[in-house]
């Protein structure tokens, strides 16, 4: 199911949830208020009852709105009481797209610092939708970042095939020079 702002009628505020409303019905997309507190929140209840939410943030700039709720009861409660917490937080990230002046800093360091939950961050489109399905069959808490640059800017075929890659191996893209001396103090 997919709980957040705007994912219903609108289709999300990137119009990645455009269509689930009309195919899943509005049990399964959920239209909140402005709450990032109370998405998480009823998010949280909902995993304890055996679902798998996916919550959509409009922008994970806003996540900081709801760190009360991700870290003190989603992802302490998988933490200490072993309790499953398959909550995916998806939301756009990243900068060079003009975004607002006033929406707060990324909260992508902040978050992937945090000893509880798994953070997972899609760097071409071919993985969002692998690494999406991998988070929510996870028990884990997964904070998914999704660039906007994704979305529209960066084309790329995408495969055909059904499969899923798992969450904290990353891909190596190009090897790291073998010798770090420049980084050596002189």
């Amino acid at each position: 199911m997919v709980i957040g702002e705007d994912v219903g009628v609108y289709g999300g505020a990137f119009k990645t949830s455009e269509g689930l409303l009309e195919r899943f019905g509005w049990e399964r997309v959920i239209d909140t208020p402005i709450s990032e507190s109370a998405i998480i929140g009823a998010a949280c209840g909902m995993s304890y009852l055996g679902l798998r939410p996916i919550c959509e943030m409009q922008f994970i700039d806003f996540i900081a709105c709801c760190f009360n709720q991700l870290t003190n009861f989603v992802a302490k409660g998988h933490y200490l009481w072993n309790a499953p917490a398959p909550i995916v937080v998806r939301g756009p990230s990243g900068g060079g797209v003009h975004g607002a002046p006033s929406t707060p800093p990324t909260r992508k360091c902040i978050s992937c610092t945090r000893p509880v939950s798994k953070s997972s961050i899609p760097q071409l489109p071919t993985t969002p939708r692998v690494l999406l399905k991998a988070a929510v069959r996870d028990n884990n808490p997964v904070l998914f970042f999704e660039h906007k640059f994704l979305y529209r800017r960066i084309k790329e075929e995408l495969p055909t095939e059904d499969y899923t890659v798992p969450i904290g191996k990353a891909a190596v893209r190009r090897e790291a020079a073998t010798s770090l001396s420049f980084l050596t103090p002189r």
